[in-house]
């Protein structure tokens, strides 16, 4: 008898797992997934071939680095970001990823970093929630991203998960879990993972740089 109700919970994890699974193949997930990954890699190739024929070219990408790290304090820096992430990811978070390596505290000038992207999210989250009170301006947002919505009601956390950790903008992503009330817990857990995306890149760029 004991053994039997060990077994139980292993074959319901199974079950959903397996329903899940065909839920996602049925909503296109694991394609949307693939595409997102594949755009993402040529982006990022795309935007380091562009550092590198600017470099060589035009500009010397060290120095200017280090003259935003000597003539701008990084409250300055840091208050950009997060407009910049609250506002539609105006600027690849790459470029102050680079900035932070420049700096004598790398990793806790990135962790600022992670941090206002976090909080960029969270205030983008907020204005997508209180755009009802304006419905023409809602209705157009909507249609802007509609297809961001359709996702985040399909895939729900997961997408915000995508959001975090893949090249898509993460402030829209906010924007539209704020538009349809999903759940704000739910969206501060799976924002987490932006920390993860700063720190993978991190790990790359600060070799580089």
């Amino acid at each position: 008898m004991e053994q039997s109700t060990r077994t139980i919970p292993a074959k319901s994890v199974t079950k959903k797992l397996v329903v899940l699974n065909r839920y996602y193949k049925i909503t296109q997930f694991y394609s949307f997934l693939k595409s997102t990954a594949i755009k993402g890699g040529i982006a990022i190739l795309i935007f380091g071939a562009i550092l590198i024929t600017l470099e060589y070219f035009f500009l010397d990408f060290d120095s200017l680095l280090n003259s935003l790290v000597a003539n701008y304090s990084p409250s300055i820096i840091l208050s950009f970001f997060l407009l910049s992430e609250t506002i539609l990811g105006l600027v690849p978070p790459e470029i102050f990823i680079a900035w932070a390596s420049k700096s004598a505290t790398p990793w806790t000038l990135l962790f600022a970093l992670a941090t206002m992207s976090y909080i960029g999210g969270i205030i983008a989250y907020f204005i997508g929630n209180r755009l009802f009170l304006i419905p023409a301006v809602k209705n157009h947002i909507e249609n802007k991203i509609a297809g961001h919505i359709t996702n985040l009601r399909r895939w729900g956390g997961v997408f915000v998960f995508i959001g975090a950790m893949l090249p898509l903008p993460h402030s829209i992503v906010s924007l539209a879990c704020g538009l349809i009330k999903y759940n704000f817990k739910h969206y501060l857990v799976w924002a987490l993972f932006r920390y993860v995306r700063f720190v993978i890149y991190a790990l790359i760029i600060f070799q580089i740089f």
